[in-house]
């Protein structure tokens, strides 16, 4: 029972960190993760973080990440835990990218991931259509405080940008003033 409490709690814990932390703020601030899992219609291979292209591989590095930290904290409790989390999250990689192959989740299994609250593969083949849905690489409990999370930085940036400019307009005397 701790090997399988051990191994969701990891996949919980990394797919939280992974989404709030680098998924949604890259789609914010950044230009890797868009460009390389957002460009257009890719293979399978591509998606599932198969490909030799070092951007391919660097994103699905800071994807993982979290899952790679919290490998050694929680392994002090179980290590199998760990093992199986880290297979069964790898997994979910693979099969969450199969709809670029044209894979139809069986809709015995669909039923179950709707009750367990587990990304399917059609579910995340939505995010690659709107990148503005779907958050959650493992988990669709993530997308609603996802969807939040990814209104609020667009808001940071969007008050960063228009304090730049207003400095910008200052500095080349643009800023309002009154010519009397």
């Amino acid at each position: 029972m701790e090997i399988v409490a051990i191994a969701l709690l990891l996949l919980f814990l990394g797919d939280f960190f992974s989404t709030f932390f680098y998924h949604i703020p890259e789609h914010v601030f950044g230009k890797l993760h868009l460009s390389t899992h957002h460009a257009g219609q890719q293979s399978f291979r591509h998606y599932a973080v198969l490909s030799p292209s070092t951007s391919v591989l660097l994103d699905g590095l800071f994807g993982a990440l979290p899952y790679i930290l919290l490998a050694p904290l929680l392994g002090i409790i179980s290590p199998l835990g760990v093992v199986l989390g880290l297979v069964l999250g790898q997994a979910h990689v693979w099969w969450r990218h199969t709809n670029a192959l044209g894979w139809q989740t069986p809709e015995v299994v669909r039923d179950w991931c709707d009750r367990t609250g587990i990304v399917t593969p059609e579910q995340h083949w939505l995010h690659h259509q709107r990148t503005s849905i779907a958050y959650g690489d493992i988990f669709t409990c993530l997308d609603a405080p996802g969807r939040q999370w990814l209104r609020w930085l667009r808001w940071l940036r969007w008050l960063r940008r228009s304090r730049e400019l207003s400095a910008i307009k200052t500095t080349l005397g643009l800023g309002s003033r009154v010519d009397g």
